[in-house]
């Protein structure tokens, strides 16, 4: 067995890699892995007896090789008893996800594919999300929401959050927003099922301890009609994040810091699991954060043991039973990360790439145009409770346009009904007009991708941004000439303070 070390500096917080290859390991506990020494001696330790009896054959059944929770999840989902890396399986779906965007483009291929008068496998294991182009004028865009529409009516879809009103979001009350959190929300991520979505953010449900993966268009067409898709079997990388979370930390920092060590490709076509003492202190919230941008390293999927914290939030929000698995003590991991959170900084992935790395406190020079917090990545309300919570605790006006647009109508709702603690009973939408912040926009993906050019907070001309979303590259949020840095809700708020990227460290210290 190979192993490695990487030397620490001061971007870098990885206490060690272990390359494991396909060999299996034991552990003594879950977060730990012995160290193997190889010596060589020519003292005889033991000698085998002879055989005193002829050995019985095995009445134990076949040899059962040890699997990590996506492997297992694949083999329940393809009803194996074993499966490796690398293998091709028809792995049946529990749900299937698709919005405004790519469902028109999957309903054609269902159609020409199955028939015009086919019906889908199951209409309850559907979901119909309209999320992206929403309140705009553009014809398109709005056609394609009518697209969904009909589609669902004609083949009775149980689970469209539909949007008519586009004067007033709060008057439909089906439509839910962004797909990735509405999911979560309304109960469709569950422990041990595959859920299939066409995007690539998909992976976020991947924190209920589930595989979730993006698929394009055509996939999504035959599953419409089947149920089921042809699948390889991905290795995994598991990444052991252990200490304490420092106060100005959150898991938006901790996905950066992971793949500037891996890189955008450093995980193409594998599993990332996430464990260790850090990962079971996050929130559900948190831990979708961090399996939201594992694509960005392109991982297939990203996944987080369920544990307490996951069956809590899932009670009242599902009825349908689940049954979770996790990968056995001597699962077959291709390499291992060790991480100590204590040690690690505020960060941000400048342009025009996600694994552009640096401390935030190293960018204390970049004078910015705007901020944009929002997205699946950082529109949720825990990322608001973060932003208002740095606001709170400046007492400044911000000296840059803020945009804030919630993921969903009940993150919406949290913005101007749950109180911050330690604001003496003020919301965080109070604290953002104190802040002198934009008033919080309609729930959707707003300018993430860019969109039609009516976007709310859309770059319409080059501009640099500190922006709470996952992908930096050329054009994204709008303007292919603007300059967009990933960063934390903390961090994002701290920089609107400032008119710079500002480590929130100078606020919440």
């Amino acid at each position: 067995m190979a192993s490695s070390t990487i030397t620490l500096t001061p971007t870098s917080f990885i206490l060690n890699k272990k390359d494991l290859g396909f060999s299996a390991f034991s552990a003594p506990s879950l977060f730990s892995i012995p160290k193997c020494r190889r010596t060589v001696s020519k003292k005889i330790c033991s000698v085998m007896t002879p055989q005193q009896s002829e050995r019985k054959p095995s009445t134990t059944g076949s040899v059962k090789t040890a699997m990590t929770m996506t492997e297992k999840i694949f083999a329940r989902a393809s009803e194996k008893t074993q499966l490796s890396p690398g293998e091709n399986v028809w792995v049946n779906v529990d749900i299937l996800m698709t919005h405004d965007v790519c469902g028109p483009g999957s309903i054609g291929i269902f159609k020409k594919e199955f028939g015009e008068n086919a019906k889908v496998w199951d209409r309850e294991k559907i979901v119909i999300i309209p999320d992206h182009y929403i309140f705009t004028s553009d014809e398109r865009a709005n056609r394609n929401v009518d697209i969904l529409r009909d589609f669902c009516m004609e083949q009775n879809i149980k689970y469209f959050y539909d949007i008519k009103d586009l004067g007033n979001f709060k008057a439909n009350p089906d439509y839910k927003g962004v797909c990735h959190i509405a999911l979560a929300q309304e109960g469709h991520c569950r422990p041990g099922e595959v859920l299939l979505g066409t995007d690539s953010h998909t992976c976020t449900a991947g924190a209920f301890g589930q595989f979730a993966t993006g698929i394009g268009n055509t996939d999504a067409g035959f599953v419409l009609g089947a149920g089921k898709l042809l699948l390889k079997v991905p290795p995994t990388l598991r990444f052991v994040l252990d200490g304490e979370m420092p106060s100005y930390l959150l898991a938006k920092d901790l996905i950066l810091q992971i793949i500037g060590e891996i890189s955008v490709s450093g995980a193409t076509y594998k599993s990332m699991e996430f464990v260790g003492t850090t990962v079971e202190s996050l929130t559900m919230e948190e831990r979708m954060t961090l399996c939201n941008m594992v694509v960005e390293a392109g991982g297939k999927n990203g996944v987080v043991p369920a544990d307490s914290t996951t069956f809590k939030y899932l009670e009242d929000k599902t009825s349908v039973a689940y049954e979770p698995v996790y990968s056995d003590e001597q699962a077959r991991f291709l390499s291992e990360y060790r991480f100590d959170v204590s040690k690690l900084e505020p960060l941000v992935a400048k342009p025009h790439s996600p694994d552009n790395r640096a401390l935030a406190r190293e960018c204390k020079d970049v004078k910015i145009d705007r901020v944009y917090i929002g997205s699946c990545t950082g529109g949720k309300t825990e990322d608001f409770m973060a932003a208002a919570k740095v606001f709170l605790a400046s007492g400044k006006k911000v000296k840059v346009p803020t945009f804030l647009v919630p993921a969903t109508q009940k993150v919406w709702m949290d913005v101007y009904g749950l109180e911050v603690p330690g604001s003496g009973g003020k919301t965080c939408s109070q604290i953002f007009e104190e802040a002198g912040c934009d008033t919080p926009a309609s729930p959707s993906c707003g300018a993430c991708l860019g969109g039609p050019k009516d976007t709310y907070a859309r770059m319409n001309e080059p501009m640099v941004c500190v922006s709470t979303t996952n992908r930096n590259f050329p054009g994204r949020m709008g303007h292919k000439e603007g300059q967009i840095y990933l960063a934390s809700p903390y961090t994002a708020a701290a920089s609107a303070l400032t008119g710079y990227v500002t480590d929130p460290r100078e606020f919440l210290l």
